[in-house]
C-alpha cells in the first residue's frame, strides 16, 4: 500500500519530518523501543490472565492453554505483523501516521457533498474519538496491573494497591508540564531492559512445559473453538488485549519512520512477547493454580519485588506514550478544524512533537483516577479496554482500503482482498468486545460518542459560521475601492486583520472603518491555512501579495502537526519585500458573540448551544497565534447560528 503524500512539486516526502537525524542503528532502535512499543509491551501483565480468570473464564487444561496461545500467536502475526507492519504503515501522510493522517490522505475538504465521502469523514472522526477512550483507560489499567503484583509478595498490601496506583498516576500527570525531554533519555534503556526480562522470564517458563511451542499450529485454535463453543468466542475480548498498542505504534510513525519500527518489531519485540506469553502458558500447564497472576509467577521469589518495580516503571512509560499521543491527536484535530483551539505549550526547542496541553492532561488524569476508583482492579478494567481500540482498528482497515484505492493505485480486487481479509478478523474480535458492554465496555463507547459529537458539531458549526460571515461581509476589493473612492482618511501605522477566508474581507475591517471613519495607512489581511500534511517547510510557508492603496494579503501555510506563530512569520516578510516594524503593529481580531437558535436551516438547537459554548471557551487568536496581547484590538459583533 504505497500512499505517501507528495509535496507541491510531486516529490514524495519519504523521510518523516520527526525522524531523529544522525542516530546510529542501535541508538535509534533503543529510542523506538521507548516511544513506540511501551503500550503493547505491557500487555503480557494482564492479557493471558484475563483469558483464564476474566469475565468469561475457561478451564485451565493443556488443550485450552495451547488453544489460547495459538490464538495469541496468530493474532500477533495477522493483526500486528501483517496488517499494520506490512500494509497499514505504507499509508503515511508525509511520514506521519494515525487516523487523522489517513483522513487527510482522503482529502476531507473535497467532495463533501457526496454521501460516501461525507460518511468516510464521519467514520474517521469516530475512529479518532474512540482512541481517546483508550487513552483514558491505558494509564489506569497499566499502572494498576503492575502494582497488583505486590499482592503476591505481600498479600497484606492488598488494601494499598489502589492508593499506591492513584499516587503514581497523580505524579505521572503532574510532571507532564515539564516535558518529556529530560526523562526521554531513560525511556528507551528501561524499555530495552523490560523486553529482555520478558524474554528471559518466558524462556524460564517454557522449560517447565516445552509442549507449549506446539501452539504455533493453528489447528489448536480451531480445536479450542470446537471444544468451548460460545465461551470460546466470548474470551476473544481477552485475547485481543495482546494487540493493544498497535494503533498507537501506527500513530508514532512520524517519529522514526517505518523501517526502524518494522525492524525492531520483527527482530526484538515480537520474539520477546511470544516467548513471554508461551512461558506463562507453560506455567499454567505445570501449575494451574497460578492463573491469577501468571506473569508474576514466572519470576523466582527473590525477583518478585524488583519485577513489580520494573513493571510499574514500564507501565508509566507506556502511559507516557499514550498521554503524549493524546496531545498530538488533539493538536491534529485542532489543525484540521475538528476541535476547538486549546492551549499548546512547546516543551522542547528541538523536538517539535514534544508538547504539553494542560486541558487534555488534567482531563486524562481525572478520567484515569475516576476509572481506578470505580473499577478497583485491572481485571474489571480489561472488559472496558478493548472496545475502543478494536473499533478504531476496524475503522483503520476501512480507511486504509480507501487510501489504497485512491492514493496507492491498488486495483479493486487486491484492495477488496485486503478489506475482506482484515475486516473479518477485526469484526470477529469486535463482536466479542461488544459483548463486554454491560461489564464496562459502555465507557469508551460513551467517551467516543461525546467526543464524536463535539468534533462534528465544531466542524459543522465553524463551516456554517464562515458561510454566514461571508454572506454579510463585502469583498476585500470592495473595501479597497470604497477607501479610495470615498477618500477615507488614513492614520499612521500598520494593522493586521486576521481573516478566515480571502474571498471576503474579515468582518472586523469594514466594521472598524464604519465606526471610526478612518483606515490604517497600511492594512494587511492575513490568513492562516492548515494544509492536510503534517509539516510545511519554512521556505513554503509565506505568501505575500501587494494590492493597491497600502493593502496587502499574506497567507501563512502550516501543517496539522505545527503551531502557528504570526509575529515570527511577519518578521520574515522583509525577505519578500515587505518590511514591518513588529513593535508598532496593531493586530485586529473579530470577537463574535453567538446567538443560538436564530437560523432555521442550521443545526438542532442543542447543537447550536453546544457550538456556542465551545466557541466561548475556545482559546482566542491572541494566544493561539502568539499575538502580543498589548498589541491586539478586538472588534465585537453578534451573529445568530
Amino acid at each position: 500500500m504505497s500512499a505517501s503524500a507528495t509535496d507541491g512539486q510531486g516529490q514524495a516526502a519519504d523521510s518523516p519530518p520527526g525522524k531523529p537525524p544522525g542516530k546510529t542503528g542501535a541508538v535509534l532502535a533503543v529510542a523506538v523501543l521507548g516511544v513506540v512499543y511501551g503500550d503493547i509491551g505491557t500487555s503480557p501483565i494482564y492479557a493471558l490472565r484475563e483469558c483464564f480468570a476474566g469475565k468469561h473464564p475457561i478451564p485451565i487444561t493443556p488443550d485450552n492453554v495451547l488453544g489460547i496461545l495459538s490464538l495469541i500467536f496468530w493474532t500477533l502475526l495477522l493483526v500486528v505483523s501483517l496488517k499494520y507492519m506490512v500494509f497499514v504503515l505504507q499509508a503515511d501522510n508525509r511520514g506521519e501516521g494515525g487516523t487523522f493522517a489517513l483522513l487527510a490522505l482522503l482529502r476531507p475538504d473535497r467532495n463533501q457533498d457526496r454521501r460516501n465521502r461525507y460518511a468516510l469523514i464521519l467514520l474517521g472522526v469516530l475512529g479518532a474519538s474512540m482512541l481517546y477512550g483508550g487513552a483514558m483507560i491505558t494509564p489506569a489499567i497499566s499502572v494498576l496491573s503492575a502494582v497488583e503484583g505486590l499482592q503476591l509478595a505481600a498479600p497484606g498490601l492488598h488494601e494499598f494497591v489502589v492508593p499506591i496506583t492513584l499516587a503514581i498516576l497523580v505524579g505521572l500527570f503532574a510532571v507532564q508540564r515539564h516535558g518529556t525531554a529530560a526523562v526521554g533519555a531513560v525511556f528507551g534503556p528501561l524499555t530495552l531492559v523490560w523486553f529482555l526480562v520478558l524474554a528471559l522470564l518466558g524462556i524460564r517458563g517454557i522449560v517447565e512445559a516445552p509442549q507449549v511451542l506446539l501452539a504455533i499450529d493453528p489447528r489448536h485454535a480451531w480445536r479450542f473453538f470446537a471444544d468451548n463453543g460460545v465461551t470460546g468466542y466470548l474470551v476473544l475480548y481477552a485475547v485481543f488485549l495482546v494487540t493493544t498498542g498497535a494503533e498507537a505504534l501506527y500513530a508514532d510513525l512520524g517519529h522514526f519512520g517505518r523501517k526502524p519500527i518494522r525492524q525492531v518489531w520483527f527482530v526484538f519485540v515480537l520474539p520477546a512477547l511470544l516467548l513471554n506469553y508461551f512461558g506463562q502458558g507453560a506455567i499454567l500447564i505445570a501449575e494451574p493454580s497460578k492463573s491469577v497472576h501468571p506473569f508474576f509467577h514466572l519470576a523466582p521469589g527473590w525477583a518478585l519485588i524488583p519485577l513489580v518495580l520494573l513493571a510499574t516503571a514500564a507501565t508509566c512509560i507506556a502511559s507516557q506514550a499514550v498521554i503524549t499521543g493524546a496531545y498530538s491527536l488533539t493538536r491534529q484535530a485542532m489543525q484540521l478544524g475538528m476541535f476547538p483551539t486549546l492551549t499548546v505549550d512547546q516543551t522542547s526547542a528541538d523536538a517539535h512533537g514534544q508538547i504539553y496541553m494542560p486541558a487534555v492532561n488534567w482531563i486524562l488524569m481525572a478520567a484515569a483516577i475516576g476509572l481506578v476508583l470505580a473499577f478497583r482492579s485491572s481485571g474489571n478494567l480489561a472488559a472496558a479496554y478493548g472496545v475502543a481500540v478494536n473499533s478504531t482498528m476496524a475503522i483503520t482497515t476501512i480507511l486504509a482500503f480507501n487510501v489504497a484505492r485512491e492514493r496507492g493505485g491498488w486495483g479493486l480486487a487486491a484492495a477488496l482482498t485486503f478489506l475482506a481479509g482484515f475486516l473479518v478478523v477485526d469484526l470477529g474480535y469486535l463482536g466479542s468486545n461488544l459483548l463486554t458492554i454491560p461489564d464496562g465496555g459502555w465507557l469508551p463507547l460513551a467517551i467516543g460518542a461525546v467526543l464524536f459529537t463535539v468534533m462534528v458539531t465544531w466542524r459543522r458549526g465553524t463551516h456554517m459560521l464562515d458561510e454566514q460571515i461571508a454572506h454579510v461581509t463585502p469583498k476585500l476589493e470592495t473595501i479597497i475601492g470604497r477607501v479610495k473612492g470615498e477618500e477615507i482618511p488614513r492614520v499612521p501605522g500598520t494593522a493586521v486583520f486576521i481573516a478566515g477566508r480571502f474571498e471576503h474581507a474579515p468582518p472586523s475591517l469594514p466594521k472598524l472603518i464604519r465606526h471610526t471613519g478612518v483606515a490604517y495607512e497600511r492594512v494587511i489581511v492575513l490568513r492562516v491555512v492548515f494544509e492536510p500534511v503534517p509539516t510545511v517547510a519554512p521556505g513554503e510557508r509565506i505568501e505575500v501579495n501587494t494590492l493597491s492603496d497600502g493593502f496587502h494579503r499574506i497567507v501563512l501555510h502550516y501543517g496539522f502537526m505545527q503551531t502557528p506563530n504570526i509575529p515570527s512569520e511577519l518578521r520574515r516578510c522583509e525577505e519578500l519585500g515587505l518590511a514591518l516594524d513588529l513593535d508598532t503593529i496593531h493586530y485586529v481580531v473579530s470577537g463574535i458573540d453567538l446567538l443560538a437558535g436564530r437560523k432555521r436551516d442550521g443545526m438542532p438547537l442543542w447543537r447550536d448551544k453546544l457550538f456556542a459554548f465551545l466557541a466561548r471557551n475556545t482559546r482566542d487568536a491572541t494566544t493561539a497565534y502568539h499575538i502580543p496581547i498589548d498589541q491586539q484590538m478586538t472588534v465585537g459583533m453578534r451573529m445568530g447560528i
